[in-house]
């Protein structure tokens, strides 16, 4: 097997069709094959939703507005670090790792604590006002509310995270929505490659769908049995643990799925598109 190659064969029964999902993680990339038999019933068989308002679109409209790509809070400290990283290679060894083999990434060191890491601000977003949006190339998109998020059906995760920033924490508990349980309300059209995560915070990332919907990927509501905190992204941020953690959007609010893949706004700012950690993905030339 070559370096860093992880195979992970997943199938699984899809919720609003006779389909299952088969995902391989092999030379660096998850590939996703969808395998249907029969018609496919619409998502909204089988989630109900709370009615979108004109009140409601007239609110999305505005924030949309005000987080917008101009809209990003001024550069911090930490965002002016890490683009002198990227440019200077900062954290880079020059090894590989392999997952299968090395639980710690290379230039990974292991903390107990869970350092908090964000773009300057940490949005305030009760329960009440919460909006989760999917759309883009799906056969029905979603618009949940808080209610209607906990609706879904609820799972139970075990994961390590790696951050760029060269900090690694083991056995993390989380629990929220499965990223596969979501996908399968929304499904995605057969064009549909890549997802643009955003946030309320006025973040955006990348990532390939086949990552996106790994086995192990979870939109969290809970860490470690208690509510996730704002400032790890509270109520609710992805973790998707085998590439680093800036791809685990934090306030996440919209998810776009998209033909083809697009830079978010790290990696508009020298940082990988796809961010392998046992390859060492930090920056753009990696």
């Amino acid at each position: 097997m070559q370096a860093g190659a992880r195979t992970t064969p997943e199938i699984y029964p899809r919720l609003s069709s006779k389909c299952a999902w088969n995902s391989t993680f092999a030379t660096g990339r998850h590939a996703l094959v969808r395998n249907c038999e029969g018609p496919r019933r619409p998502a909204s068989s089988t989630l109900s939703l709370t009615p979108v308002t004109s009140e409601w679109r007239n609110r999305r409209n505005t924030r949309e507005l005000s987080m917008s790509d101009e809209q990003i809070p001024a550069d911090s400290k930490l965002t002016t670090s890490k683009r002198r990283w990227a440019t200077e290679g900062k954290f880079l060894t020059g090894r590989i790792g392999r997952p299968e083999a090395d639980r710690l990434p290379p230039g990974q060191h292991l903390v107990n604590n869970w350092p908090v890491l964000d773009l300057g601000q940490q949005p305030v977003i009760s329960t009440d006002s919460w909006r989760l949006e999917v759309r883009g190339l799906v056969d029905t998109s979603l618009d949940l509310t808080w209610d209607d998020f906990q609706a879904l059906e609820q799972s139970d995760r075990i994961s390590d995270i790696h951050c760029v920033t060269t900090w690694s924490r083991y056995e993390n508990r989380w629990k929220g929505v499965s990223t596969r349980d979501l996908l399968d309300h929304a499904m995605p059209k057969p064009d549909a490659t890549h997802v643009m995560l955003t946030s309320y915070d006025g973040y955006t990332t990348n990532l390939p769908l086949a990552d996106f919907a790994a086995e192990d990927a979870i939109l969290a509501t809970a860490w470690e049995g208690n509510p996730l905190t704002r400032d790890h992204g509270g109520p609710m941020r992805l973790v998707v643990p085998h590439l680093y953690f800036w791809k685990s959007a934090k306030w996440l609010r919209r998810i776009d799925l998209i033909a083809g893949d697009a830079a978010g706004f790290w990696e508009k700012n020298g940082y990988h598109m796809y961010g392998d950690p046992w390859r060492e993905q930090r920056y753009s030339d990696d």
